[in-house]
């Protein structure tokens, strides 16, 4: 049964975000791709519902969040959209469609919008994509930015350690997130960084924080869905917290359908007209 009767339902907004960092409350936010698991998570009671480009590599089996397109995001956060009630959606805009011209990045964010029902966008980068964000945001599309490991710069950074350890990039983040806040985000994400670093930040801008693998200094939390939930395995960071192990039941499952199957067990008597 849903946490939120119909009748009570209240949409999450970047208002309401913004009244849970000021009162202490923390944000939980979970990735969803397709309608099914999206009505799930939104029924239990998530803030914010990520369609992350991580289904790059949770949906299509790809070693980076690269090759997903900017149509692929819109089909993806459009059966997100049809299955959410109380959550706000945000969605990645895909590598490519956003950095170095604000002119395709708002074509993008628009695209997002008109096309998927969704509520907001995401972004990769700080001060190198402020006029994309400052272009994006002129047209009342909120923004959220990700700063520390960005996915879409793995190629940049060569691999998926944990980012600003060292004084300069640290310095850099923190002034990356202040320009993200005076640009006009709502919100910003930050991944993979040291914990003091990050609750520096959340205490530094008047935005919410959410973190991965940051920490818990911050103003919310956000996971993998597939992940937090055990349907992937090879996964398994230090931040991740592991909530149930979907794929030794999903896998159980078939196989008892497997062997019904064979020993002419399924379907019997009742299940048949």
């Amino acid at each position: 049964m849903s946490v939120h009767s119909s009748a009570n339902i209240k949409r999450v907004t970047t208002h309401t975000l913004q009244e849970m960092k000021h009162r202490g409350e923390k944000i939980s936010m979970l990735t969803s791709y397709d309608y099914s698991m999206a009505k799930i998570v939104d029924e239990a009671g998530i803030d914010i519902i990520l369609v992350g480009d991580s289904a790059s590599n949770v949906m299509a089996g790809h070693e980076t969040t690269l090759p997903i397109t900017l149509d692929q995001m819109i089909y993806h956060a459009s059966s997100v959209v049809r299955a959410v009630k109380r959550a706000f959606v945000v969605v990645d805009i895909p590598f490519g469609n956003y950095q170095g011209n604000s002119s395709e990045a708002l074509r993008s964010a628009i695209r997002i919008m008109k096309e998927s029902g969704a509520h907001s966008v995401k972004v990769e980068g700080g001060s190198e994509i402020k006029e994309s964000v400052t272009r994006i945001l002129s047209a009342g599309v909120p923004v959220m930015g990700h700063l520390g490991l960005t996915p879409q710069s793995i190629y940049k950074f060569g691999t998926y350690t944990v980012r600003a350890k060292e004084e300069a990039e640290a310095q850099k983040l923190l002034e990356d997130a202040k320009v993200l806040e005076e640009c006009g985000c709502y919100a910003i994400v930050l991944e993979k960084i040291p914990a003091a670093l990050a609750k520096k930040v959340a205490e530094s801008v008047s935005i919410p924080i959410i973190g991965i693998g940051a920490g818990g200094g911050v103003d919310g939390q956000v996971l993998v869905v597939h992940d937090m939930l055990g349907i992937t395995q090879e996964f398994k960071p230090r931040f991740l917290r592991q909530y149930a192990d979907l794929q030794s039941v999903m896998k159980d499952a078939v196989k008892n359908y497997v062997a019904d199957v064979k020993a002419k067990d399924f379907p019997n008597e009742s299940e048949s007209y």
